[in-house]
């Protein structure tokens, strides 16, 4: 198969002074921006999974009922830390 290239893009000096300082001993450019773009390509690709997940997720929780308010969340909550307080002091009454 044949390689394809990307459209050359614009920097300022700046930039490309900044890059070129972080290249690996025999790296070039070259490598470092195909790196850096299938990286960002992998990176998104992922993102957009988990999104989908989440999304599905939302959706089922929705289908199923919808879960548990924040009240009911809240109350459990205070409950767990009531009771671990009481054990807190129940161990520094010893």
């Amino acid at each position: 198969m044949r390689s394809a290239t990307f459209p050359p893009i614009r920097v300022e000096p700046k930039v490309r002074a900044e890059v070129e300082a972080v290249l690996r001993e025999g790296e070039s450019l070259t490598q470092f921006i195909e790196e850096a773009v299938v990286a960002a390509a992998a990176w998104r690709r992922a993102q957009g999974e988990f999104v989908a997940r989440g999304e599905a997720a939302i959706r089922q929780w929705k289908q199923e009922g919808g879960g548990q308010t924040a009240d009911a969340v809240m109350a459990d909550l205070q409950q767990r830390l009531d009771e671990a307080k009481a054990q807190a002091a129940g161990r520094a009454r010893r």
